[in-house]
């Protein structure tokens, strides 16, 4: 695994900005944040924190609703679904790590609407690396670049909460 040469804390710094725009845009409308395991519940934590918002954010587990659940099945390192408020009614800023092909973010509106129907959803991610199968876009991205389908871009965390970005399959 290669450092790549992006700077994974300025970027949060510079998505926290942009999710705060979100959270004063939906104005009456009550926000949660959701992020999708692992990278983006890491961040919907922090941003939850560093927002002031009230509560714990969500995390998603979109293991079940994968469209490759067949080859992949469960993994040992696999989260839970936890949503400590009402989905129903609410905007939901789902944040992730990367958005590439969209196929995560299907799968996760799929398993967020198991559980409601949000008057909102907006998509909140560190980095959008392109290549999308789907028709899906980011509200919220603090960088965008291009990488070869070879190459996999990952979101570490240490044990003080630092974030950093690996590349592998150079």
């Amino acid at each position: 695994m290669t450092q790549l040469a992006l700077d994974a804390e300025a970027l949060y710094q510079q998505l926290c900005r942009q999710v705060s725009a979100l959270v004063q845009e939906a104005k009456a409308t009550p926000v949660g944040l959701v992020g999708i395991w692992s990278g983006g519940a890491w961040l919907a934590e922090r941003l939850q924190r560093d927002l002031g918002l009230s509560g714990p954010s969500g995390t998603l587990s979109i293991t079940l609703h994968r469209d490759d659940y067949a080859e992949r099945g469960l993994s040992s390192t696999v989260g839970v679904t936890r949503l400590p408020f009402e989905v129903e009614g609410r905007h939901i800023v789902l944040v992730d790590d990367v958005l590439y092909t969209g196929r995560t973010i299907r799968a996760a509106l799929n398993e967020l609407f198991d559980f409601g129907r949000p008057a909102r959803v907006s998509l909140a991610v560190l980095v959008d690396r392109g290549g999308r199968e789907l028709p899906v876009e980011a509200h919220c991205a603090a960088a965008r670049l291009t990488l070869p389908a070879s190459q996999r871009l990952s979101l570490a965390q240490d044990a003080q909460g630092r974030l950093t970005f690996a590349v592998e399959g150079l």
